[in-house]
């Protein structure tokens, strides 16, 4: 009898530790459950307001079989030789060994951003899980918040775990409907897609025409697709894939079984096909689900940033955003060239003598053209001037998986790096470092301390870095874990010289500028350049921040007034797909503390009044409301300029265009505004009719209303000055 209460007793023990576990949000709408399924497998679901988002989802992972094979460094036999297949299970077989819940609650001030404070509110549930056959332990964190759930995987060190090669991870995310997705194909190598919006049993179908050519891309599955995914389900959600806080870790797709539904994650593997090189203590990155019933509210999500580590850096005092413009658009269209000469084929650096050539005519950074930018941009205020092509190297520079290509201090005969040092010094304006790496990796970090010291002796404070092409080492992908690792170690290095950092062709942002907020600007998708290139979808820049920008600002470098670009280069008959007033709205909704004017200072000159707004408009905030917005069609977004009681609007709108019934009970009551709007005319369209705009000056109060209309491929700007004398709005009307 005394045996049997012991068994009733222990199978009680055990049905309690495996029981489901529950966790709400700090406001209740969200609940997620938690269980361990008959073959001991992790099962997650998780729902918002009583509607599915995840239904029931397997995590885990599999693991590489370790190698049987004796070394000479091996002095005794395994003794676990019989459970080197058992060990490569990190799936299922597990009882709960511990669950343990808690609340979190903390406001904390980034070093810039979207608002000057931002809370970290949320409920943990943290499982640990213990596998009998392996005797070893995992942990499972669920963090839950208001806007989404955040999971993660932790790897405790242990006898039975400290090194391990990941095969595969296989953390689901299994959808309750045929949603509506807004995609980009699944690529270990490029995210410089356009986005095709689609139901999810139609991206096998499209994924062909989605994948257009790019200088280094490894396109996975036909089903597979990048985060941050956005969808949109039939009953209204909007929920959003991602992951966050991605170090020492492959960067993560995301794989469809298109008959259940059922996303999985996909990592990027190495050169030998591995995922990822393991030692414990470790832990993978967030994986996050972001859910609402209000899109503006999957735009306000901090939960990215949340999930990552407060700031490493003791100094961050010379971090400042940075508005600026540079010798880049004459070349992306054609005009100019970044190379010095037309005479070289091949070049070695350090042997081939530049002075025995013939200059193009073409090149665009030579000093006399750097210092036209430079007073360009003291006179109107800019903080930097960025210059590429400034290096020797660039006659031969692509396609030849070519090592030793730049060393990002040698310059063209015709540019005087001290020259133009002294001549930006003397105008208040700083210089902005280029160092395209071609993907030689390798030559990049034994140049990377002389390169950055080199800035440093030079005055430029703020380096874009570009990875075009395949990586070196030859074999390795730009979002695997030995790229992802260097990226990291490039923003680290480069704070030990006082140098932010705005990396092109890196892995996507998820989040890591908090920890690290000299990074202050990535591309990492399909910006402005692909304009000259053939042109975006129209709606490209009303889905990018509802993907690309959940996991972080990005140098999209807008502002293109002449859209036609055959007016640079006859040769080059692409169109930008906007007007004027969307171009100027970008400032706005394309969140980044790094912005660039980034046409060529003539065209400016012709439209000195709008150029107004690209001169007023701030670039770090203190609050942000979102108005407006609908993923594909259109996005509005009011921000209060840093330590101001100034506003700027900014609409972006798709091919519908877009019609706005905006109020303004975000401004001050009782206080009075000038606001200047810069709207598309009534005739305007990207294609037909980009540069007719209207500029409109009157008062605003937070009682006002107003009805703006963006055309197809348009948008409007509103700057809104706090009024501080009354004799300003003298002759002015309201609104």
């Amino acid at each position: 009898m005394k045996k049997n209460l012991l068994i009733i007793a222990l199978l009680c023990i055990s049905f309690i530790a495996n029981a489901q576990q529950k966790l709400t949000s700090p406001d209740g709408n969200l609940v997620m459950t938690f269980q361990l399924n008959k073959e001991g497998a992790p099962i997650y679901e998780l729902s918002y307001k009583e509607k599915a988002v995840i239904k029931p989802s397997k995590l885990g992972l599999e693991l590489k079989k370790e190698n049987a094979t004796k070394t000479d460094f091996d002095w005794v036999d395994r003794r676990d030789m019989d459970k080197l297949d058992s060990k490569t299970n990190l799936s299922d077989g597990f009882e709960v060994k511990d669950a343990r819940t808690s609340t979190f609650d903390e406001t904390w001030k980034p070093v810039w951003g979207e608002e000057k404070e931002i809370r970290n509110h949320y409920n943990e549930l943290a499982v640990t899980l213990y596998q009998p056959v392996n005797d070893r332990s995992i942990l499972i964190r669920f963090r839950l918040f208001n806007d989404g759930l955040g999971f993660r995987y932790e790897f405790p060190q242990q006898k039975t775990l400290n090194y391990f090669i990941i095969k595969d991870e296989h953390s689901q995310f299994a959808m309750a409907g045929d949603h509506t997705a807004y995609w980009i194909p699944g690529d270990y190598d490029t995210q410089e897609y356009d986005y095709t919006i689609s139901r999810l049993s139609e991206i096998r179908g499209l994924m062909k025409q989605a994948v257009t050519p790019n200088t280094s891309q490894t396109v996975f599955s036909p089903t597979g697709v990048q985060t941050a995914l956005m969808m949109k389900t039939d009953d209204g959600l909007y929920i959003n894939l991602h992951e966050a806080a991605l170090v020492d870790y492959s960067c993560m797709n995301l794989n469809l079984d298109d008959k259940n539904m059922i996303f999985e994650s996909w990592l990027t593997p190495d050169a030998k096909g591995d995922k990822g090189y393991m030692q414990t203590p470790c832990n993978s990155p967030w994986r996050t689900v972001i859910v609402s019933d209000d899109a503006r509210n999957i735009l306000a999500s901090r939960i990215t940033l949340n999930l990552n580590e407060p700031c490493k850096l003791e100094d961050t005092s010379w971090i400042k955003p940075v508005k600026y413009i540079g010798v880049w658009w004459d070349m992306i269209t054609g005009k100019g060239s970044w190379a010095y000469t037309d005479e070289l084929t091949s070049v070695k650096l350090g042997e081939t003598d530049y002075s025995k050539t013939k200059p193009n005519g073409k090149h665009s950074a030579n000093t006399a053209n750097v210092k036209r930018y430079i007073d360009f941009a003291a006179a109107h205020g800019f903080d930097a001037v960025l210059v590429e092509g400034w290096n020797e190297g660039w006659e031969d520079w692509f396609g030849n998986s070519k090592d030793y290509v730049f060393d990002f201090v040698t310059p063209y005969p015709d540019f005087d790096v001290q020259e133009i040092h002294r001549y930006a010094a003397g105008k208040g304006v700083k210089m902005m470092m280029h160092h395209e790496t071609s993907a030689s990796v390798r030559n990049y970090e034994r140049h990377m301390d002389q390169a950055y010291q080199f800035m440093a002796d030079n005055g430029y404070n703020s380096v874009k870095s570009g990875y075009v092409g395949n990586i070196i080492p030859r074999g390795e992908h730009h979002y695997g874990q030995w790229m992802n690792n260097h990226y990291l170690y490039a923003v680290k290095k480069a704070a030990d010289y006082k140098i932010m950092v705005n990396a092109h062709e890196a892995t996507r942002p998820t989040g890591i500028c908090r920890t690290y907020p000299n990074l202050i600007g990535n591309e990492s998708a399909r910006g402005t350049e692909y304009e000259s290139f053939g042109g975006n979808k129209v709606y490209h820049t009303t889905i990018l921040p509802f993907t690309r920008l959940i996991g972080g600002p990005m140098d999209y470098t807008p502002g293109i007034f002449e859209t036609h670009c055959n007016k640079m280069n006859p040769a080059n008959n692409s169109q930008v797909r906007s007007t004027i007033a969307r171009q100027l709205a970008l400032y706005v909704t394309m969140y980044s503390p790094l912005q660039m004017a980034a046409d060529v200072p003539e065209n400016y000159e012709r439209f000195m009044d709008a150029f107004q707004f690209i001169k007023d408009v701030a670039i770090d905030w203190d609050e942000s409301h979102y108005l407006e917005a609908e993923p594909g069609e259109y996005i509005t977004i009011a921000r209060k300029a840093k330590g101001t009681n100034d506003w700027y609007v900014g609409c972006t709108a798709g091919e519908n265009g877009h019609t706005s019934k905006l109020t303004f009970d975000f401004l001050t009551p009782g206080k009075q505004y000038i606001a200047t709007v810069y709207a598309d005319a009534k005739d305007a369209d990207w294609k037909e009719n980009p540069q007719a705009y209207t500029i409109q000056k009157g008062i605003l109060t937070n009682k006002s209303k107003m009805t703006l209309r963006a055309a197809n491929g348009g948008g409007y700007a509103i700057s809104i000055k706090e009024v501080k004398d009354k004799a300003e709005v003298k002759g002015l009307k309201r609104l």
